[in-house]
């Protein structure tokens, strides 16, 4: 054998191990690392994409926690997950001129509907876009981004059409509320469906709204096991799924109306106001200031658009900086920063500890943040 044919064969992805083994290594490797080893061979492109792969990661306990970026871009959407630099060691926060290593890369997604901060929820692996961005027309459309496979499948439609709905997750169940146009008295009504992901069935039987509230862009969040709805004319009522009942609740949950930056890590919710950190007490019905965030996250400046996400217990962030205008024939461009924190609970106070910081994508100043979310793969 030549000098050259052994050398292209060491260079060949490991011709001699058999496809299992292959298989096997992958499947303990970190996700973050996917992206890049995507990039290696076909070969690798091909394991990456097989079924066996994860059921390999779930039978080995190597399942994680990704997170993925949906933009609003100029026209359509783009999907993007957080990954690691080849060769890069996590640093800490305070390290200067040290990159963390963490980016955004771009997920290869057909385009899909519209989507909206409230229309988008994650359930183990599976994203679901429900009604797409639907302020202005009616729909009842389900689809779902397995994030294995990085494709999309339709679901059981909305069992009616509904406008300016919100969806929160408990329990692995999926809670819709929204207004429907009633053709009988020509007049919109509330409506609330649950629909239970682990046997992909709406329950038969949509939830008794209260008629004098108006779900009419109004947004939602689960807090101690309860589906709230902030509502825009009547306030904050929330549903008891054990005692089947609405009742009025604590009027501080009025802040979230005109903002998509909060959520809820382990039955409390957090919530970026002006842009200071904050988690809402619900003993005493209050929002009280998060402790212990240092530097540039002790407050970020109060005009930028903020996403918060639940990152296996941690606070993931993700807020945006506009670049300075450059010259004429250029686009103007905007950063998108993202941040890890460790929330620690005491008695009355939680104490953040930043893990780590750090720019990971730019983009056009025209893009928008439209959610961050978790999947579990």
């Amino acid at each position: 054998m030549s000098s050259l044919e052994t050398k292209k064969k060491k260079l060949s992805p490991n011709p001699s191990l058999p496809d299992d083994l292959l298989l096997s290594i992958v499947a303990r490797v970190s996700r973050l690392y996917y992206p890049t080893l995507f990039l290696v061979s076909k070969s690798f492109r091909s394991i990456l994409a097989s079924p066996e792969l994860y059921k390999a990661r779930s039978l080995s306990g190597h399942t994680e926690s990704c997170l993925y970026v949906c933009l609003q871009c100029c026209p359509g959407y783009r999907w993007f997950t957080l990954c690691r630099k080849p060769d890069q060691t996590l640093s800490s926060y305070t390290t200067k001129k040290k990159s963390s290593g963490y980016v955004l890369a771009t997920v290869p997604i057909p385009s899909f509907q519209k989507a909206s901060f409230l229309s988008l929820v994650a359930v183990g692996s599976n994203i679901y876009n429900i009604g797409g961005s639907n302020y202005h027309s009616p729909s009842s459309s389900v689809s779902v981004l397995d994030c294995r496979s990085h494709t999309w499948r339709e679901a059981p439609r909305l069992r009616v059409e509904q406008l300016c709905l919100s969806s929160s997750v408990l329990d692995r169940k999926i809670y819709v509320a929204g207004c429907y146009n009633d053709s009988d008295s020509n007049s919109l009504k509330n409506f609330l469906e649950v629909f239970d992901t682990k046997t992909q069935i709406w329950d038969t039987e949509p939830i008794p709204c209260r008629r004098k509230d108006n779900f009419l862009y109004s947004q939602s969040t689960f807090v101690d096991g309860k589906f709230h709805v902030v509502t825009k004319r009547e306030g904050v009522i929330a549903y008891d799924s054990k005692k089947g009942r609405w009742d009025r609740t604590g009027q501080c949950l009025y802040y979230l109306m005109n903002s998509n930056s909060y959520c809820e890590i382990e039955n409390v919710l957090y919530f970026v106001s002006d842009g200071e950190f904050m988690w809402y007490d619900t003993e005493l019905n209050i929002w009280r200031d998060m402790e212990g965030l240092v530097g540039r996250l002790s407050r970020l400046p109060p005009d930028v658009s903020v996403r918060l996400a639940d990152n296996s217990g941690k606070l993931a962030v993700l807020w945006e900086e506009n670049l300075p205008y450059c010259r004429p024939g250029f686009a103007i461009m905007k950063k998108i920063w993202c941040a890890e924190i460790a929330l620690e609970k005491r008695k009355s106070k939680i104490l953040g500890k930043i893990e780590w910081f750090d720019h990971v994508l730019t983009v056009p100043a025209a893009n928008d943040l439209v959610k961050v979310l978790a999947a579990t793969v």
